[in-house]
């Protein structure tokens, strides 16, 4: 009889390790590790510092303002948490990649291979270079602005990953279908309503109450498309004038 196979581990080194462990034990993370679909670690990169008075950083040479978080303590907790010496170390950074939905399947195929990812939060103006060069294998961004510390970054990489874990969440369908997935040709998603199907006026598309599945999903399509366009026409479906066909390549029904 086989071995279960062991849950991947995702672990999170910050200066904040209360604020993080308080969102992963909340929602679906939470309900991930508690069903055993996955593992996180949070570590006090403190927990490495030089001193007797636990500290990270120091003033930059050159001089500026702003302080700089040292290289030693980031280092040593990665090499004391990181079993795989190929695992993919993450720096939460303003100047890494933009995260997106394809660096989110892209980093789940990772963790899945690797069994581990190692999330590095930054702090204070930035982290010393050799932190980099030493143990950072890819730097994310989540956006063109700048936050108080990585760790909310790092919350939002991790919350990505885990809810397409399959088995996370009870619907499959809900993650495949969502904003920039491929079912919805890397664009927004559409319009949706729940009960009651009339509330202050306003109701519940005609469409959507008819039983009809084909001509729900065609308007759910359209409707997606429709917002893309309006919203985002930097992700809209472009159409082939030759095939007919949109971005996604889905075929009208």
């Amino acid at each position: 009889m086989s071995s279960p196979v062991e849950a991947p581990t995702i672990t999170i080194l910050t200066l904040f390790p209360d604020m993080v462990q308080a969102v992963l034990e909340t929602s679906i993370p939470g309900r991930a590790a508690r069903q055993g679909q996955v593992k996180f670690a949070v570590v006090d990169i403190r927990d490495f510092a030089v001193d007797k008075h636990r500290t990270v950083d120091d003033t930059a040479y050159g001089g500026g303002a702003g302080m700089i978080m040292m290289a030693p303590p980031i280092v040593e907790a990665v090499e004391s948490v990181r079993r795989d010496p190929e695992a993919t170390v993450i720096l939460t950074t303003p100047q890494g990649e933009t995260f997106d939905e394809v660096m989110t399947l892209d980093l789940l195929n990772d963790l899945q291979l690797k069994g581990e990812l190692i999330l590095v939060c930054g702090h204070y103006k930035g982290v010393d270079e050799r932190a980099r060069e030493l143990v950072v294998t890819r730097e994310v961004s989540i956006g063109d602005y700048v936050l108080t510390g990585g760790e909310l970054p790092a919350l939002v990489i991790v919350d990505a990953i885990v809810r397409r874990i399959e088995g996370v969440l009870h619907n499959e369908d809900s993650a495949n279908n969502d904003s920039f997935t491929t079912d919805r040709g890397g664009g927004l998603d559409c319009q949706w309503y729940t009960k009651p199907p009339a509330y202050r006026g306003l109701a519940v598309p005609d469409v959507l109450l008819s039983g009809n599945h084909a001509r729900i999903d065609r308007w759910r399509r359209e409707q997606a498309d429709q917002r893309t366009t309006e919203r985002r026409p930097d992700l809209a479906p472009v159409t082939d004038p030759a095939e007919g066909e949109t971005r996604s390549g889905e075929d009208e029904i």
